[in-house]
């Protein structure tokens, strides 16, 4: 796949998530309740990279579960991207040309 495909897919999947819960809450999320669930999503995360580093027990299937919460935080960033209109190729091309040149100045 590549990113077009993963940004469809990702809509695809928003667009199905948007008909479930306006049947069964009344509701449509916008881009703060995409954040929001974004921030809970790294949240996670970030205590499962704890177990991975034996820092937390708590934590069954460690590998399986990073692979999941990576993808739900890659999915989280996608649509955010389409909800703000921003050019993930685009701006990801950019950003690693800035920081290339930052990091060959030698400022990190």
């Amino acid at each position: 796949m590549n990113l077009d495909d993963l940004l469809k897919r990702a809509e695809d999947i928003k667009s199905k998530y948007d008909q479930l819960n306006k049947q069964k809450r009344g509701i449509v999320w916008n881009g703060q309740d995409f954040m929001a669930g974004f921030v809970g999503d790294v949240g996670a995360l970030s205590k499962i990279i704890m177990a991975k580093h034996g820092l937390r027990d708590d934590v069954d299937n460690v590998d399986v579960r990073l692979a999941h919460q990576l993808i739900d935080c890659l999915w989280s960033v996608l649509v955010l991207a389409h909800e703000y209109n921003v050019d993930l190729e685009t701006e990801f091309t950019k950003t690693m040309d800035e920081l290339e040149k930052r990091i060959g100045r030698g400022d990190g």
